[in-house]
Formats: structure tokens, C-alpha cells, sequence
């Protein structure tokens, strides 16, 4: 019919005007462990490297598929095939499912008695799935909401994602949406009969969302079949890749897993080797803030440095420069005037924090020795952690764990690494925060000791972030070990022995 075909053309755009694959120049995203439990293994987050360049900015894009299909035509195990064979970290699998539009109480009442059609285009929240699917791609944290079949409603609880190397997207209406479709790097519709898809529906239904077999073969006859012809069908037009038989094709599934390897391939990126030669020989920049050299601070450094301290002294000693540089950071929080009254009834002008709470996060390992300091000066803070590594064969640094509270966007952070060299672990740190929405000019990065090239290049990267510390070394030597330096901290707190190739700031953690 012409509403049909008019309704078609608002959907998907004609198969002439589809224009080429654009060249990407790549931004990734990342996400929470364990991610994916697969039939041999589960897809842990981690090491994901650099998804930024020596500037700060997004420079890697990640790699979008699009799984489109029949309902029950096995996209979900598609899915799962190509992570299990892609074997990279960082995956993210995105179901449409959870993206159904809350229901109104007279939908609620037809869905309870399978007279709602939830394989319309109507039935998705196109606009959630377009922003979420944007922000994935920017490296930024997204909620998902939840949604239960059962009661065919959103949960109060929403699950927190980010993306990654390679982002899955699969639904029933994957291909359905001209805006969606631009996000697509790769699409592939899954061609399975409709008998296994009806075999399959019956039994998902029935087992897992609690349904009558009466109910699921009413919904299918009045919604689901004629939903497919009118919807779903015409989009394997606009794929790809058609994968005929789904997850029994493993010719399809390991040409899609080799196109989507030299993909990634072609994003690849370096930022140490960009950072030592980058934004050298110019003054010290004015967001740093070293703490003055008093006698006692120069005296403190002196016990710390020296190779011959034993490790009871390094451990007093460094923790009393970390409570004074706690101390330093926290007066460059903003203050506003306040009054009080004081016992005697008298007013008294004093000066309270006009923001709205402070958060610390620390890069581990070596990061964490500077919790305690935070702690005893500020009641109740709330404690973050990022794990970084450096990549033994790249020299880059790789994220591999974090846990951040929640809202951290509203606070003051107070970012904790102990020594920091070229940089680029601390940038990397900086590039999370500001992925979950933490305002630049809101992040402090504090460290016992660094080096010039590690300030130049988080300050060139990041100019509103505050960089506070106790000293500043000159030289960074081909290892990347500040000089003169403080030798690796984590293994002189720790009394652990790093290898010999290890940087100063390298101690499983950071640059």
C-alpha cells in the first residue's frame, strides 16, 4: 500500500543514496569487567591502550556493527561468536531489547494480554538508542536502562557501560532508523526460516519471560510475522553482510572476524613516543602549583631520594610530604565567605568549600599509599581507582580497571599518582575522568615528584586541570626514569623488585 511504502521511505534511506564508508580516524571507549561470559571464556576489560592522541583528544573511533534480524533469528549468538573469535578486550554488546519505550497504563493493560505490539518501530526509544550509541563512540560512560519482560517495564536500577574497541549492536530493528544507521560501520543481517525463529520464540518465551503458549503464538501470528514482512525483511537490503542459517554459518562469522581485525589494525595509535618529543623547552605552565622548599620539605626529599634509606624511613617520610601536599591541594579548592557564631555569641568571618563534595581517585598501585592522607583531611571522602599498565611490548600504557563512585561528574577530584615521568599514564587517568563527564577544571592531579616533560604534557593536553606537587626534575633518561629521581616508589613502599626497564612511575600502574 502507499502508507506502507511511505512509511518504508521514512525508515530507511533509499539503497542509491547510501553513501560510502567515510575514513574513521578512530576513538574508542571501554567498559566494566567481567563484560561477556561466552560458552569457552568470559571477555574481561582489559588493556585497553590509548584511545587519545599527545593532545588529548578522541582521536580513535570505535568499530560499530549492527546486527539486524528476525526476532529469535540467533543475533545474540552471532554476537557472541564474533567476540569469542575477535579475542580483543574491550567489547561492548548492546541489545535493543533494552531500549523498549515505558509503556503507558492502557499499553501496559494490552501488553498483559498479548495485544501490544512490541515489533513496531514505534515500540523503541530510537532517540536513547541514537544518544547512547553517540556517547559510546565519544569514549563517554552511558547508562542502559534495564528492562523486564515480565512485567514489560523499565527496572529503577539502569547499568552503566562504556565503550570500547568494537561495540555489537543488536535488535530487531537495528537497520530501521536513518540516524542509526550512520553510526554503523558494519552491518549484518542474520537470515534465519521462520519456522526455527517460531521453535525458538516459543521456547525463549515460555522458559525464561514466563508466557502461556497460547499468548506467544497469538503474538506472533497478529504482530511478530506480519512486523518481520513489513519492517525487518526489507533491511537486509541496506546490509552488509547477509549471514544466511546464523550462528551455523562459521564461513560468515570468521569473514566478518577478519574484516573487522584489519579494521582495528588501521587504528592503531602511539602516544609515548609522541609525548617525549612534544611541548619541550617551554616555561612551566601556570596550573602547576609546587609546594614551597621549605628546609623541612628539602629534608624530606633528601631522606627519600637517598638509595640508602631504609624502607621504614622511606614509608614515614613519604607519608608526611603526601599529608603536606594533601594539605597544599586542598587550599586551591574554591572557598566562599561564611559566618558563624562562636560559644561566646560572637560572629566570626571564616571561609567554607563552595563546592559540592570532593572525590579522590587513585592510580594504582602506587597511588593508593596517598588514600590515607586524603582521608584523615577530609571526613567521609569518597575513594575511586584506576588501574593502568604499560604494555610490555608497546610501551603505552593500557587501562585495564576502574571503579568510580556514582555523580562523580559534580566533584571536585582529587587524582593521586605518586611520581609522574612523561605523562601518559596521568593523561590517560585525566581522559577517564573526563569520559564520565568530570569537568576539567574540576580534576587536581597530584604527585610526590615529576618530571618537566610529564607536566608539559598534561598541562599542553589538559590546560584546566591543576597539576600540584612537591618538586619538579628536569630529565626524563631513555627508560623514562625521572633524573635525578626517586627510584620506582611502589617497589621502595612495597618492598617489591621491579625489572630493570621499568620507569620510576611504572610500578603496574603509571606515567
Amino acid at each position: 500500500s502507499n502508507s506502507s511504502a511511505e512509511s518504508l521511505d521514512r525508515l530507511y534511506p533509499a539503497v542509491g543514496s547510501t553513501k560510502p564508508p567515510r575514513k574513521r580516524t578512530t576513538s574508542q571507549c571501554k567498559s566494566e569487567p567481567p563484560l561477556l561470559r561466552t560458552s569457552k571464556r568470559t571477555i574481561y576489560t582489559a588493556g585497553r591502550p590509548p584511545w587519545y592522541n599527545e593532545h588529548g583528544t578522541q582521536s580513535k573511533e570505535a568499530f560499530v556493527i549492527g546486527l539486524g534480524g528476525g526476532s529469535a533469528s540467533g543475533k545474540t549468538t552471532v554476537a557472541t561468536m564474533i567476540i569469542e573469535a575477535l579475542d580483543v578486550p574491550w567489547v561492548v554488546l548492546l541489545s535493543m531489547d533494552s531500549f523498549y519505550k515505558v509503556l503507558t497504563k492502557q499499553q501496559q493493560e494490552q501488553a498483559a494480554n498479548n495485544d501490544f505490539n512490541f515489533d513496531h518501530p514505534d515500540a523503541f526509544d530510537f532517540d536513547l538508542i541514537i544518544a547512547t550509541l553517540k556517547k559510546l563512540k565519544q569514549g563517554k560512560s552511558v547508562k542502559i536502562p534495564i528492562y523486564d519482560f515480565t512485567t514489560h517495564s523499565r527496572k529503577k536500577e539502569w547499568k552503566t557501560l562504556y565503550g570500547a574497541n568494537v561495540i555489537i549492536f543488536e535488535g530487531i530493528m537495528a537497520f530501521a532508523d536513518k540516524e542509526l544507521l550512520k553510526l554503523l560501520d558494519l552491518k549484518i543481517f542474520v537470515d534465519t526460516d521462520s519456522d526455527i525463529r517460531l521453535v525458538r520464540r516459543l521456547r525463549r518465551d515460555i522458559s525464561e519471560r514466563g508466557r502461556d503458549i497460547e499468548g506467544v503464538i497469538k503474538q506472533y501470528n497478529k504482530f511478530v510475522k506480519p512486523a518481520f514482512d513489513q519492517y525487518i525483511q526489507p533491511t537486509m537490503r541496506l546490509a552488509d553482510i547477509v549471514v544466511p542459517r546464523g550462528s551455523g554459518n562459521t564461513v560468515a562469522i570468521d569473514l566478518i572476524v577478519q574484516h573487522v581485525h584489519s579494521q582495528l589494525e588501521e587504528r592503531e595509535l602511539s602516544v609515548r613516543a609522541a609525548l617525549a618529543s612534544a611541548h619541550q623547552c617551554h616555561p612551566l605552565p601556570q596550573t602547576l602549583s609546587v609546594l614551597k622548599s621549605t628546609p623541612q620539605v628539602r629534608g624530606m626529599h633528601t631522606i627519600i631520594r637517598n638509595k640508602e634509606t631504609s624502607r621504614d624511613e622511606f614509608i614515614f617520610y613519604s607519608k608526611r610530604l603526601m599529608r603536606l601536599l594533601i594539605e597544599h591541594a586542598l587550599s586551591l579548592l574554591p572557598f566562599q565567605s561564611c559566618t558563624v557564631q562562636t560559644p561566646q555569641g560572637h560572629d566570626y568571618e571564616g571561609r567554607t568549600y563552595s563546592g559540592k563534595q570532593i572525590t579522590g581517585v587513585s592510580i594504582l598501585r602506587a597511588g593508593e599509599t596517598m588514600e590515607p592522607a586524603l582521608r584523615a583531611v577530609c571526613k567521609d571522602v569518597r575513594i575511586g581507582t584506576i588501574l593502568i599498565q604499560t604494555n610490555c611490548n608497546t610501551g603505552e600504557p593500557e587501562l585495564h580497571y576502574l571503579r568510580l563512585p556514582k555523580d562523580i561528574s559534580e566533584d571536585h577530584v582529587i587524582l593521586m599518582d605518586c611520581t609522574v615521568s612523561t605523562g601518559a599514564a596521568a593523561m590517560m587517568a585525566v581522559r577517564v575522568l573526563l569520559d564520565h563527564d568530570v569537568p576539567e577544571d574540576k580534576i587536581f592531579l597530584l604527585s610526590l615528584l615529576m618530571a618537566e616533560m610529564g607536566v608539559h604534557s598534561v598541562a599542553y593536553a589538559f590546560p584546566r586541570v591543576k597539576i600540584i606537587t612537591t618538586a619538579v626534575d628536569k630529565k626524563v633518561n631513555d627508560l623514562f626514569r625521572i633524573i635525578p629521581g626517586i627510584g620506582n616508589f611502589g617497589d621502595r613502599y612495597f618492598g617489591t623488585d621491579a625489572p630493570p626497564d621499568w620507569s620510576d612511575d611504572e610500578d603496574a600502574l603509571s606515567t
